[in-house]
């Protein structure tokens, strides 16, 4: 008696618990917003995706929305100016997992002063330089807008699978003997396929799609490039 009345409450809770763990409809709505595929274009030729409206976004917004575990740093490459940069190393956009940099929209003389004010210092590879902010440029940081993401996302995409989520590249551009790049400008999206790495994001707001096709442009028309 003891056992059947076990297997019953064992049956009963397999059919009334999932109930309990059922998203409603507004939890799936936002899920699937922040699905890397869904950009919203925008007539002011801004573009939102991942939760974030790229220019207009602060930094504080996308924080709330990927956790607290920003690592926020002045990134400077040789030659550079600098950007000011945080990143996820586990960033969830509705079911997809991944690593997810942000650049924040900051003029070359603000990046420059906080460099310059900054306690911490070192090389990441090569001679690309970290900074870490001061306490008190933080603040500004998480205030200012979100200018472009990156996102490396943890499930492998191939080009067929690019195609079916982003539709056709209206154009593509390969950079070397493993790398090419898949574009969209009414996406404001660069799609990095890479045969010896994983596959990398880009997003601008489509009125700032050039600051990405320049210097690949540039290289395409380099005799290296076509080496």
């Amino acid at each position: 008696m003891k056992l059947a009345m076990s297997i019953a409450a064992l049956i009963i809770a397999a059919l009334v618990l999932p109930i309990f763990f059922i998203p409603d409809s507004a939890d799936m709505s936002k899920r699937l917003e922040l699905l890397p595929w869904n950009i919203e274009t925008r007539d002011d030729g801004h573009a939102r995706v991942m939760g974030i409206t790229l220019g207009q976004t602060p930094l504080e917004e996308a924080r709330q929305l990927y956790g607290p575990d920003m690592d926020v740093a002045i990134v400077t490459a040789p030659d550079e100016p600098g950007a000011i940069e945080a990143y996820v190393a586990s960033a969830r956009a509705g079911y997809i997992t991944g690593k997810l940099v942000i650049v924040v929209d900051a003029t070359p003389e603000m990046v420059a002063a906080m460099r310059e004010r900054a306690k911490k210092t070192e090389y990441m590879e090569s001679t690309t330089r970290k900074a870490t902010p001061l306490p008190a440029d933080l603040a500004t940081i998480f205030s200012l807008p979100v200018r472009s993401l990156a996102f490396i996302p943890t499930i492998n995409l191939d080009q067929d699978a690019i195609a079916e989520r982003f539709g056709p590249a209206a154009e593509r551009i390969q950079t070397n003997d493993h790398q090419t790049h898949l574009l969209y400008p009414e996406k404001g999206l660069d799609v990095i396929l890479d045969t010896k790495g994983k596959e990398l994001l880009q997003y601008v707001s489509p009125k700032d799609f050039a600051v990405l096709t320049a210097p690949l442009h540039a290289r395409r028309e380099t005799p290296e490039a076509a080496q």
